[in-house]
């Protein structure tokens, strides 16, 4: 069984006092003054805060650093708001972010879109405030309805278009999550992808099995060969699954063994001597385990 995905943010979002929040850059002039500035600004004295500031985990002092936010957290200091809404992440080293997260995830912003509509916040406001058009706010907030909780949790932290969503309605739940994640295994969340395995799945899988799927440019032929493709590569995802962990701890130990063996003067001259194709294979084992390792 494999080890559970790491998820750097919680998806609790938590109300922080301003002045525990610490920005990681200067705001200068020539940003406050920009029309970028202007429109969070307006969008926050307007509506409010619709996507959280993203912080560290506090530090001894109480304090969090500011990964994402630096212009809303500008904006509201200046209309005088004394706290503000907050994602925490549990990384360590305040780049992590800015590597691996450009924005909130698809299914995070559906959840602030759904909060700030719930809230009472007009769609033309939140679509000004996200920079969005007022039909894509409609859209993103019904993105979820018809989608199995097992798949959304999969793909809550995932920067997944909501084309991807449109796919998996079409299929069971089950079948959704069975998706979902194949998805993540492969690291793929695109739509293609999601309308490759819609092409590949068997009609009875459908959300509406008596409606036959119509995939452009797939021919009836093509979707059942795919059909039994996904079949056979499910099955050998599944079984790969389930021995991953152990063939993982088995290479491991191996490999700690033939470090001791190969440091070992006596076996590797007589290796190196005599066997130097296995040597090289030992050594090869060796460094690939540890570069794994780093």
């Amino acid at each position: 069984m494999t080890e559970p995905v790491h998820i750097s943010f919680e998806r609790k979002v938590f109300e922080l006092p301003l002045d525990t929040i610490l920005p990681l850059r200067p705001m200068t002039d020539r940003i406050t003054e920009s029309k970028r500035y202007a429109r969070i600004a307006t969008s926050i004295t307007e509506v409010g805060i619709i996507e959280p500031l993203a912080v560290t985990v506090a530090g001894k002092n109480g304090r969090h650093m500011l990964l994402d936010g630096h212009l809303r957290l500008h904006a509201l200091r200046a209309t005088g708001a004394a706290s503000a809404p907050c994602i925490v992440s549990d990384d360590d080293e305040a780049f992590t972010y800015n590597k691996r997260v450009n924005r909130l995830a698809t299914v995070q912003e559906h959840y602030m879109i759904t909060r700030a509509i719930d809230r009472g916040v007009p769609a033309r406001l939140i679509a000004a405030a996200l920079g969005m058009d007022e039909a894509l706010v409609a859209r993103r907030r019904t993105m979820l309805d018809g989608i199995s909780a097992d798949a959304i949790e999969i793909l809550k932290d995932k920067q997944v278009t909501a084309v991807v969503f449109d796919v998996l309605r079409k299929l069971k739940p089950e079948k959704q999550f069975a998706a979902a994640e194949m998805m993540a295994g492969m690291n793929n969340f695109t739509a293609s992808y999601a309308r490759a395995m819609l092409a590949a799945t068997r009609q009875c899988d459908l959300a509406k099995p008596d409606q036959p799927k119509k995939i452009p440019g797939v021919t009836p032929e093509q979707m059942a060969r795919m059909e039994r493709e996904l079949e056979t590569l499910n099955a050998d995802f599944r079984a790969r699954d389930s021995t991953f962990g152990d063939d993982v701890l088995e290479l491991v130990l191996s490999s700690r063994y033939l470090k001791r063996l190969i440091e070992n003067d006596n076996v590797a001259g007589y290796l190196t001597s005599r066997h130097q194709e296995i040597m090289n294979q030992f050594r090869a084992i060796v460094d690939a385990t540890s570069l794994d390792a780093t």
